[in-house]
Formats: C-alpha cells, sequence, structure tokens
C-alpha cells in the first residue's frame, strides 16, 4: 500500500453571504498516495479548487479535519501554515504569475532563496526544458514557456507536493502538452505527489486516478489501469 499523503474527514466549506450560505464543500472525505498524479474533474463551482486550496494551506475547512502524512493541518496557526507551504508544497496556477521584470532564472530564484533545501534555478529550468531560455524575460517566452517557468519555481524548493490549478487552461494543444509532460516528468523522476484540477476531461487519461466532484462532494472515483501519454490526448 502506498504512503497516505492527504487525509480528509468531512472537510466543508461554507462561504456566509449574510443572507445564504454556499457551501464550496459539502462533506469531503478523501485519500491521495504518495507519488500519485491525481486529476481532479467537475464543473466550476463543484469544489475543486477550494479543496486545493485548503490542501494546500492557502484556506481553511469550515468543519472537518485534514492531515499532511502525520500532521494535522487543521487547526494550525497561520504562521505553521506559512511554514508548511514554504517547506512542502509547491504551486501551479492558471495565470503564471511571473514577476515581468525578473528573468527565468531570477523568477524561480525567488523561490530557492527562502526554501530550507532548494535546488539551483538553473538545475529546475533544465528539468522543464528551458536550460536554453534562462535568461529571457516572461515577455520574451510563449505562454507555455511561462508556465513552465511556474513550474520550474514550484519545483525548485524539491516539494513533496505540487499542486496544479488548471496549469493548461490558458493554453493551446501544442503548449498544452508540453506543460503536461513537463508535470509527468516531475511525478515520475521525483516520485512528487501530484495534483492537478482541469476542465479537459480527456487529461485524466494520465493521471493514476481521478477524482469526479459534483455540487461540493465527490461523486465517484476511478483508477486508471492504462495510462496515456501527454503528447496522446486530444485538445
Amino acid at each position: 500500500m502506498a504512503k497516505v499523503v492527504f487525509k480528509t474527514e468531512g472537510i466543508t466549506k461554507v462561504y456566509d453571504t449574510g443572507k445564504i450560505k454556499v457551501y464550496a464543500l459539502a462533506g469531503v472525505d478523501l485519500e491521495l498516495f504518495e507519488g500519485e498524479l491525481t486529476v481532479l474533474l467537475g464543473p466550476s463551482g463543484s469544489g475543486k479548487s477550494t479543496l486545493l486550496n485548503i490542501l494546500g494551506g492557502l484556506d481553511r475547512a469550515t468543519e472537518g479535519r485534514v492531515w499532511f502524512e502525520d500532521t494535522e493541518l487543521t487547526n494550525m496557526s497561520d504562521r505553521g501554515l506559512t511554514r508548511y507551504r514554504r517547506d512542502h508544497v509547491g504551486f501551479v496556477f492558471q495565470f503564471y504569475n511571473l514577476v515581468p521584470s525578473l528573468t527565468a532564472r531570477e523568477n524561480v530564484q525567488l523561490v530557492t532563496d527562502v526554501a530550507p533545501d532548494p535546488m539551483p534555478a538553473a538545475e529546475a529550468l533544465e528539468l522543464v526544458g528551458l536550460g536554453k531560455r534562462m535568461d529571457h524575460f516572461p515577455s520574451e517566452m510563449s505562454g507555455g514557456e511561462q508556465q513552465r517557468v511556474a513550474i520550474a519555481r514550484a519545483i525548485a524548493k524539491r516539494p513533496e507536493i505540487l499542486l496544479c490549478d488548471e496549469p493548461t487552461g490558458a493554453l493551446d494543444s501544442t503548449t498544452g502538452v508540453q506543460v503536461l509532460e513537463a508535470l509527468r516528468d516531475i511525478n515520475e523522476r521525483f516520485g512528487t505527489t501530484t495534483v492537478v484540477i482541469t476542465h479537459n476531461a480527456e487529461i485524466q487519461r494520465m493521471a493514476h486516478r481521478v477524482i469526479f466532484f459534483q455540487d461540493g462532494r465527490i461523486s465517484r472515483v476511478v483508477t486508471n489501469d492504462t495510462r496515456i501519454a501527454p503528447s496522446e490526448i486530444a485538445w
């Protein structure tokens, strides 16, 4: 049995607007395993991003309990969550959040300067196929290249967890495949537990497991006996 990296018990997330309560999560029990590449699928508003933010320590559940390995995140202090994010979690979002005035190398160094055991920025960029582009600025790079810089920045601190929210959402098929190949390679080379939110249902075919969300709940979980390469995904 693979090691459990994340476990949640009955987590809910409620947004209270005063007149109405909106349940972004309505009781989610979940386990994610070491080295697994998991895809989260479901319509907008089904709770996928809310779950990802809670797992990553960016948000807190209203009720329920959350563990990272043997550490409970539920009642951790803000300082503790900051340390948890810094030491254990890499984030990749739909929009790259690169600093325009910094080169690719310098954008990655923003993370390596504060991580406890980082890899060199140049090494991280080599891993995502940007060894020859590391001294270019974001304005000189394609969308796919900028997203790969964002992936290099996320992995440069050697996180156990890589959380990706629509990493190909703003990309065409060619650059999207390049980004997915980078994520797959990181998962396979380092055993990094990787969670990917996507609206492209075809991407589920490259995952070890697929978790479907509907109305703030997990509706079903599918394990893929065979997986396809990113280059085989229909866009």
